[in-house]
């Protein structure tokens, strides 16, 4: 008979620059995630909070593992740049080795030590075809007929993305909502609002699709630095200010690389008899 010890879940808490999200480690024992238990999970009063939550699974061919990501919604993220780099750094000190892949929904994705405590992935190519981000019909998308003229970037996930003149002024929380269940995005959208600082210097605060607003997000921070060179304002090298702090992004040949620092802040466990209530 299987006791409540048993059917305990351990879980690890972790941020990069504020964006925080809770890990599970399915790859010895099966975890059945589901969109309610997520959202139990994600409630910051009664569960423990997150913008994300990621299941790693054993990974396939020369793949180090697989990766899931949950929004706080119950939904589901296509990628998650700052988790991936959490679990990155988390893999390589299990393993003792500066390289892991990881597999998402996003493919096949590098990450290395980057020296200093900081971390680097590969987020892959951005996806710049309105049917790649998607985008409801074919359209260009660089400037799209929104008010305000944003950037639309596939990341794996569909991003919005604003230039503005003072990115602090702006209501994120009415104006993010508004623009993530905007009509010309079937799969809703992340949305971005950055300011010029200095040709390869950005100031971005996010809105989340699924989520709300952020202290940082990573595949929007890349979704940015792209948007940003594509409209000639950067060049394909930048650092972006985020509400939770600084992050690095390289638009490169092979795909665009995003190096931050990350953080392992506990691990925990989720009682048997909690998640049975809430599943």
């Amino acid at each position: 008979m299987m006791t409540h010890a048993t059917r305990d879940i351990a879980f690890m808490k972790m941020h990069g620059l504020g964006n925080d999200f809770v890990v599970l480690d399915a790859r010895v024992r099966p975890v059945g995630m589901t969109a309610a238990l997520a959202q139990a999970i994600g409630d910051r009063h009664r569960g423990v909070g997150f913008d994300q939550l990621a299941v790693i699974e054993t990974g396939d061919g020369d793949a180090d593992a697989r990766l899931t990501f949950y929004n706080s919604d119950g939904s589901t993220a296509g990628a998650c740049g700052n988790a991936t780099r959490c679990i990155a750094r988390h893999l390589m000190d299990e393993s003792g080795r500066s390289e892991v892949v990881l597999t998402t929904e996003r493919g096949r994705l590098l990450a290395r030590d980057a020296g200093d405590g900081l971390t680097s992935v590969n987020m892959g190519q951005p996806q710049l075809r309105w049917d790649e981000v998607p985008l409801a019909h074919e359209m260009d998308t660089l400037e799209l007929p929104i008010e305000g003229a944003p950037t639309a970037t596939g990341m794996g996930n569909p991003h919005c993305t604003f230039f503005v003149a003072n990115a602090e002024s702006v209501d994120l929380e009415t104006r993010g909502s508004e623009i993530e269940h905007h009509p010309l995005y079937p799969q809703r959208t992340n949305v971005q609002f950055a300011s010029v600082i200095g040709p390869d210097h950005l100031r971005m605060r996010v809105w989340e699709r699924g989520v709300g607003v952020t202290l940082a997000s990573g595949s929007s921070s890349c979704a940015t630095a792209v948007a940003a060179s594509r409209r000639g304002l950067t060049g394909r090298r930048v650092s972006i200010d985020l509400d939770g702090g600084r992050i690095e992004i390289d638009w490169r040949e092979d795909g665009v690389w995003m190096t931050g620092p990350t953080a392992h802040v506990f691990s925990g466990t989720f009682m048997a008899d909690w998640l049975e209530r809430v599943s």
